[in-house]
């Protein structure tokens, strides 16, 4: 894992303009993914951004980087835990909401759909997304649209601008620390 990797993957979220991101890369000692990114919430601490790993199966990390304060801000909001409740998680708290995605993603392959409002998408696309099977979105971006195709569009080309703008700070020489904004 790398922080060049973050960069690629988790700009948005570090600019504090989405509530979470995932990305998954190889690893060769579950302690050293561990130890980086216990140093990594250290140095990010009074960001308001937190790194975790999910998941480690046949030598892959599944990361989450996430902004806590506004991931209990997602999950509270009515649609959104009506939806997880349905699925045993309390969204009394940060912590419980993750340990129930940890075990959903420990008991499949596959990604619980779920998952899309930990990483900050609407709640009409989320359930699109579940109750069509992934068919008939009206457009695909970062997550398949089922709502407001133009609003989704919107934000997709906000999310691309910022990748490529934090990527071409960090090739020249900033810091993930200072790349990441305070919210």
């Amino acid at each position: 894992m790398s922080e060049e990797a973050i960069v690629k993957y988790c700009s948005p979220t570090l600019a504090g303009i989405k509530t979470g991101s995932l990305f998954s890369c190889s690893y060769n000692s579950k302690a050293e993914v561990c130890e980086f990114l216990r140093k990594l919430n250290i140095s990010l601490s009074d960001k308001g951004v937190r790194f975790m790993p999910l998941r480690f199966k046949n030598k892959k990390v599944l990361i989450y980087a996430y902004r806590p304060s506004r991931l209990l801000s997602d999950v509270q909001r009515k649609e959104a835990e009506e939806m997880l409740s349905q699925r045993g998680y309390c969204t009394q708290n940060c912590g419980g909401c993750l340990a129930r995605l940890m075990e959903r993603l420990s008991e499949s392959d596959e990604f619980p759909h779920e998952i899309g409002l930990f990483l900050g998408y609407p709640v009409d696309d989320v359930k699109g997304f579940i109750e069509h099977n992934a068919c008939g979105a009206k457009c695909v971006g970062c997550w398949k649209v089922y709502g407001d195709a133009v609003k989704a569009q919107k934000q997709f080309e906000r999310f691309k601008k910022c990748t490529k703008v934090y990527q071409k700070q960090f090739e020249c020489g900033r810091s993930l620390t200072r790349l990441t904004v305070a919210r």
